[in-house]
């Protein structure tokens, strides 16, 4: 079945379940944490529950503690398993534009009216979405394919104001790097690097000794 003979969810639904998660058994982890903040090096250790609610130990540092929690829960948030309906089933889609390289634009109605996407090769490549107040926008530009479904390598993101449409920040460059831990894909290294007026600021977060939790009994 060609593009133009899938609906626009059609597409969108089979991109969105081609997305890599954790499964409901995953047990959580613990790791060790190594985070430089341009020129200074923090160490610790990160806990991630089998509810995916993060713990970060070991960290005196209140900003370095607040940016590896952070990281640590935007890594769970992304892995966990929701069905397409319970995240999508208030939603409309129609087609938009195709750009030069293939990839599809998706127009959302309902809730989540005025966001969009871009799906190519069964990829979500384009995260368009308003979110807590602002704009987020997110293009991906390589992935991991695990087998299991893709993980994103590197991309970008960008936050703009709903109102104005006007910039907030700069735009962050990402390169994510994981492993296979007992049959779970997980982070452990994550670069950001973000240009705001001419000041390019390196974060890396490298996640080592990376252990399963064991199972609640």
């Amino acid at each position: 079945m060609t593009v133009t003979q899938l609906s626009a969810q059609e597409l969108f639904r089979a991109a969105y379940d081609n997305r890599y998660t954790w499964d409901k058994n995953f047990p959580g982890y613990s790791a060790d944490i190594t985070f430089r903040d341009n020129d200074k090096v923090i160490t610790g250790k990160v806990i991630v529950n089998a509810e995916l609610k993060a713990e970060v130990l070991g960290v005196d540092d209140e900003s370095a503690k607040k940016a590896i929690h952070g990281q640590a829960w935007e890594i769970a948030i992304h892995r966990v398993r929701r069905t397409f309906e319970e995240t999508h089933g208030a939603n409309t889609f129609r087609y938009g534009a195709t750009d030069e390289n293939g990839a599809v634009e998706i127009l959302m109605g309902g809730k989540a009216e005025g966001d969009r996407y871009k799906v190519h090769n069964n990829v979500v490549t384009l995260v368009h979405r308003h979110i807590h107040g602002v704009v987020v926008t997110i293009n991906t530009f390589d992935v991991h394919e695990t087998g299991e479904g893709y993980l994103p390598h590197t991309y970008d993101s960008v936050y703009h104001d709903p109102a104005t449409g006007e910039q907030r920040g700069g735009v962050s460059n990402f390169v994510d790097e994981y492993e296979k831990v007992g049959g779970y894909f997980i982070l452990n290294r994550r670069e950001i690097r973000t240009q705001t007026g001419g000041q390019l600021s390196v974060q890396e977060f490298v996640f080592s000794n990376i252990q399963l939790l064991e199972p609640a009994a």
